[in-house]
């Protein structure tokens, strides 16, 4: 199976100011060179906004046609997350997009209180593990990753694991920086997957500060990229063979219940 490679675009999110963050992902883009897969941060047009009215309806989405547009134009899926409105709800949706228009969805299932998103969200109830370029994919965002039990990796019926990286979107701020790095660590090791956290820079609008540090664990917990806390795009090559190879050497996951 054949090595994935992964860009992460970590940037300063204008605060609320949607046609700000398209044009400056627009040209963050240009600098990709050969790329499978393209992650930007949580609520990638807005930041991690509570202002409800800036969710658009999910039918007919036109952030999501952006990023449909964009994934064809470059011919990598972009995984992130956005706010939509659907069926007189609010959610934080992720959405994983391909270059064949096929779109996957995940809806947060881990509201943070702390930010009063649980008084204004609807939770999700669902996972979502999504098959790419034959990389099965968890789907999260930002606060699941406190939430070991949401991606409990097992073995199926045909002793294949259920997923092979997880992929985190976040605006995680700076002062619980050590949780974000540490969690997502050991969310590798104790999955035997890729742990792939992508997180914003700069200070939103409610003086809140986020460190950058978006980072990729693979499956022994060893890092294989740590960015820091300036803008950048970063590209990171995923190994299945090494990945197989520590799943066939300590077997742990079929001793998983």
């Amino acid at each position: 199976m054949q090595d994935l490679r992964i860009s992460i675009i970590q940037f300063d999110q204008a605060w609320e100011n949607i046609p700000a963050n398209l044009t400056h992902i627009e040209s963050l883009l240009e600098r990709l060179g050969d790329t499978d897969l393209i992650l930007l941060p949580e609520m990638f047009h807005t930041g991690f906004s509570m202002k409800t009215s800036l969710a658009e309806d999910w039918n007919g989405n036109k952030a999501l046609a952006q990023l449909l547009e964009w994934s064809n134009k470059y011919q990598a899926a972009i995984y992130t997350s956005l706010m939509v409105k659907e069926n007189l709800q609010f959610l934080n949706r992720g959405v994983f997009v391909e270059p064949t228009n096929k779109t996957s969805i995940y809806d947060k299932r881990r509201s943070f209180g702390l930010g009063g998103e649980d008084s204004l969200f609807t939770a999700g109830t669902s996972e979502t593990i999504v098959t790419y370029m034959g990389w099965k994919f968890n789907l999260q965002i930002c606060y699941d990753l406190r939430f070991p039990e949401l991606i409990h990796n097992r073995l199926d019926e045909t002793g294949n694991a259920a997923y092979d990286v997880l992929l985190y979107v976040a605006n995680w701020p700076k002062k619980r920086v050590l949780h974000w790095s540490t969690l997502l660590q050991a969310r590798a090791i104790e999955n035997q997957c890729y742990s792939i956290g992508v997180n914003r820079v700069g200070t939103d609008g409610n003086q809140l500060e986020y460190p950058g540090k978006s980072v990729v664990f693979d499956g022994l917990g060893a890092k294989h990229l740590e960015m820091d806390d300036l803008e950048a795009v970063q590209t990171v090559t995923l190994s299945m063979h090494e990945l197989q190879a520590l799943r066939k050497q300590l077997p742990f996951l079929k001793d998983k219940k």
